[in-house]
């Protein structure tokens, strides 16, 4: 590790213990006057901002769990339900497979896969068996997906036997191609009857064909032993148990290094946030998906830590949400802003009861206030937002369930959480109440730093804090407000999109000479992608037909949903094209307009 990134985690750690010691008096020379205590103040009784979280290996979740509660349902697959006991015998089948396979400290696994059992029993697989997880967004494009295999160094993926996502991956099993194997599940083996029995005859043609040799091992037999193996010894601290890919300031996509504490820590936090809650008596609809930091914290990981019921949705569709929420009657329901939208706007809301929801939770993009309190008014559910970022595994804030919920904020920091405001022009420099500046993070879920990313590291985690590149501030509550992201990331509909990537795909085409992409604001997905293009003379393009091209080029979120034509785009005085004018709305030039957004529907 450098030297610069090791004084830096050090001062990190440093700086949480000394407030948890409560031993405070020369750390908050640092703070805004009296900023802990307004904390305090503000937070609903019982939660204390000084808690203490012992560091523990993440399979610790689970284990006890199952110890706990070894009969109740742990996971709900489409009606299939997996008792804890259940999933504890196949996690420890799985962990022996990979062990078999040589995985152990240093070997990263990715996990390609929609929500479903495979994507819980895996992840913890891997992880009991010493890996690295490294979440594959199963939506990405074949050439997203094979930087992610060569950047994070894995030699193991898995994924499911269908035409959607095997061979996006097939390719990578040649010389040079960096995977070693592949784990293959099948995705009739998880259905309930007479589901699994119809999805084989009447998907039969999504199915793809499977080589049998020793480069693919399929799942039955990646678990078709006693079960009977030596867990990996962890350093919960030190020991990385996912790398968690995000866009940071450079606009490319880059592994955040979450260790087992960071994960375990951030789990305990909002499971403290959400007080009420029963043991072994919750359940969560899981549709946000698991390989996004969001999901895999606030739907998996917590759920174990409650002792919950997982009910799993491999995408988010309005209708099958709403009867799923009347049917299996959960009382947690974590989303983006989109999904609650569309909640909002479906014609047959009143049709199915909401009534059980106790626990609901906005994050990944800015929650409208109109949209949380058409939300409320219509289940009877508060609605919190919170903040976060996959370097923060990835909770920092959330309003409070019980106490004030501001509307504009994303709440207060979690406990043994700390926020800070600096000076952008002075990083060192921390800014008073009510100031904007940069927000800052320091708590144990803060990552141990960016996987082959050196001086990315030492820049984000300069002076012991995190720099999350985001503009905010605090207001004198201490409730935090998120202003504006320097960063040049685009999320839509809860989606990180980067722009750079879709650019480079779209400059592939032949016909273009310039192109620059930026989001902007939609009331339905928050950002949509727009690009604007410049073609080479004498070219000729429709704004469909550079969609069709960009289909097997990039993900559906990340395809432009408006596109303008220019015969020129505005540059920098460093020759640089000027996103801040285009975004300003100047429409020199513009040689025609690309078709409107297709008309929306309630999916996200």
């Amino acid at each position: 590790m450098p030297i610069p990134l090791a004084e830096n985690l050090y001062k990190t750690v440093r700086r949480v213990r000394g407030f948890l010691r409560r031993d405070r008096e020369a750390e908050l020379e640092d703070l805004p006057e009296h900023l802990p205590e307004a904390w305090e103040k503000a937070y609903p009784e019982g939660i204390d901002w000084h808690s203490e979280i012992a560091p523990k290996p993440l399979p610790a979740l689970l284990d006890e769990a199952a110890a706990a509660f070894p009969d109740n349902i742990c996971v709900n697959f489409r009606g299939r339900r997996y008792r804890y006991r259940e999933i504890a015998e196949l996690v420890d089948k799985a962990a022996k497979g990979f062990r078999a396979m040589g995985v152990q400290k240093g070997i990263k696994v990715g996990l390609m896969l929609p929500n479903s059992p495979y994507a819980v029993i895996c992840f913890y697989a891997v992880l009991k068996a010493g890996g690295t997880v490294v979440n594959v967004n199963p939506l990405y494009a074949e050439r997203e997906i094979e930087r992610q295999i060569r950047d994070s160094g894995m030699c193991i993926l898995v994924t499911l036997a269908m035409k959607t996502l095997y061979p996006k991956v097939a390719k990578r099993l040649a010389d040079g191609g960096g995977l070693e194997r592949i784990v293959v599940c099948s995705m009739t083996a998880i259905l309930p009857f007479p589901e699994n029995a119809l999805f084989a005859v009447l998907r039969r043609r999504e199915i793809a064909a499977i080589p049998d040799d020793d480069l693919h091992v399929r799942y039955d037999r990646l678990i078709d032993n006693d079960g009977m193996f030596e867990p990996a010894e962890i350093d919960a601290v030190r020991d990385v148990a996912v790398l968690q890919y995000t866009g940071g300031t450079t606009g490319l996509p880059k592994a955040a290094r979450l260790t087992h504490a960071n994960l375990y820590a951030n789990a305990v936090q909002v499971e403290m946030w959400a007080q009420g809650t029963k043991p072994g008596g919750e359940k969560i609809l899981g549709v946000l998906p698991l390989f996004h930091a969001f999901g895999m914290t606030a739907v998996m990981n917590v759920g174990l830590r409650l002792g919950a019921e997982m009910i799993l949705l491999p995408r988010f569709k309005t209708a099958e949400v709403l009867k799923t929420i009347d049917r299996e009657r959960p009382t947690i329901f974590v989303g983006v802003p989109t999904m609650y939208s569309a909640l909002n706007a479906a014609h047959d809301l009143g049709k199915q009861d909401l009534s059980s929801l106790v626990y609901c939770i906005s994050g990944g993009a800015p929650l409208p206030a109109k949209v949380r309190n058409a939300f409320e008014e219509m289940t009877g559910c508060t609605l919190v937002e919170g903040y976060g970022l996959s370097e923060t595994a990835p909770v920092c804030t959330v309003n409070p369930f019980a106490g004030i919920n501001k509307t504009g904020s994303v709440g207060l920091p979690l406990p043994a959480t700390l926020i800070e405001i600096v000076a952008r022009d002075g990083p060192d420099r921390i800014l008073p109440l009510g100031e904007h500046g940069e927000i800052c993070v320091t708590g144990p879920q803060v990552m141990a730093g960016y996987a082959n990313r050196a001086q990315e590291t030492v820049d984000a985690l300069r002076g012991g804090r995190l720099h999350t590149g985001d503009i905010g501030h605090l207001d004198e509550d201490g409730y935090l407000y998120v202003i504006d992201r320097i960063k040049d990331l685009i999320l839509s509909g809860g989606f990180n999109v980067y722009p750079r990537m879709v650019e480079e795909a779209i400059q592939l085409h032949p016909a273009i000479a310039e192109v620059a992409v930026c989001g902007v604001a939609d009331r339905h997905r928050g950002e949509i992608v727009k690009a604007f293009v410049k073609l080479k003379d004498k070219e000729s393009l429709k704004a469909v037909e550079l969609r069709a091209f960009l289909k097997d080029k990039l993900a559906p979120f990340e395809i432009p949903r408006r596109i303008e034509f220019r015969e020129t785009l505005p540059i920098t005085l460093i020759g640089k094209i000027s996103k801040k004018e285009l975004k300003a709305g100047r429409r020199r030039n513009r040689r025609t307009a690309g078709t409107e957004p297709p008309k929306r529907s309630h999916k996200t």
